[in-house]
């Protein structure tokens, strides 16, 4: 695997229209359904997680629930739980089999609480004229940046994040992989890239995220 430095997205090639690539995954994951269905960034998500997931395990932004349910019964996990701000997806969870709350980043959670933390985030690049106001804005659009729930996130993951835990991140090439890699280490984390694939259209990382201090 590359460092975590190392731009995958990187080689040369002008970068995607995020509008074409947003309407090319929207059309593909069924734009007027109100709960993100599982797709190539859900399974890397998932793959990654059965093999690293231990103790308390949290999937943010969970949506129908699959990634959380392959840990379930794939995974080592001693508890599977997930959250979403998307009451429908809350639901869906809920009939997979998964335990699951409505919240919003990882707020509902004590301080070190967490062993494991899971999150495929809203990522595409929305310009704000453009945004659609629904529950797949919610669950694609990163706003202009695409980073606008992965820094928050990051901003709270050293306080949610057990001592030893580790938290997986899918980071997407048009969110600006070196930039997430460079607020996280910010944050006293320290970031691993343990997965990878490459599309026509962007390139997806899976970050492992430590303390700091557990690296020493």
């Amino acid at each position: 695997m590359p460092d975590a430095g190392e731009d995958p997205g990187s080689d040369g090639a002008s970068p995607p229209d995020p509008a074409t690539t947003r309407d090319a995954l929207a059309a593909r994951r069924g734009l007027d359904a109100p709960v993100y269905a599982p797709a190539e960034d859900s399974g890397l998500l998932a793959e990654a997680a059965v093999e690293h997931a231990r103790g308390v395990t949290l999937e943010v932004g969970t949506g129908s629930g699959w990634v959380a349910e392959r840990v379930l019964t794939e995974g080592d996990a001693d508890r599977v739980i997930g959250s979403d701000v998307n009451p429908h997806a809350c639901r869906r969870a809920r009939d997979r089999g998964v335990e699951a709350v409505r919240g919003d980043l990882l707020g509902s959670f004590g301080d070190g609480s967490l062993d494991t933390v899971l999150f495929n985030p809203p990522y595409l690049p929305t310009d704000p004229d453009n945004e659609w106001d629904d529950w797949q804005e919610v669950a694609l659009s990163g706003g202009e940046s695409g980073r606008e729930l992965i820094e928050p996130f990051l901003d709270d993951l050293p306080r949610a994040l057990a001592t030893d835990g580790v938290a997986l991140l899918l980071v997407s090439s048009l969110t600006g992989f070196a930039d997430v890699v460079e607020y996280a280490v910010d944050r006293g984390l320290h970031a691993e890239t343990v997965a990878e694939e490459s599309y026509p259209f962007e390139s997806l990382s899976i970050l492992a995220l430590r303390h700091r201090l557990s690296k020493e």
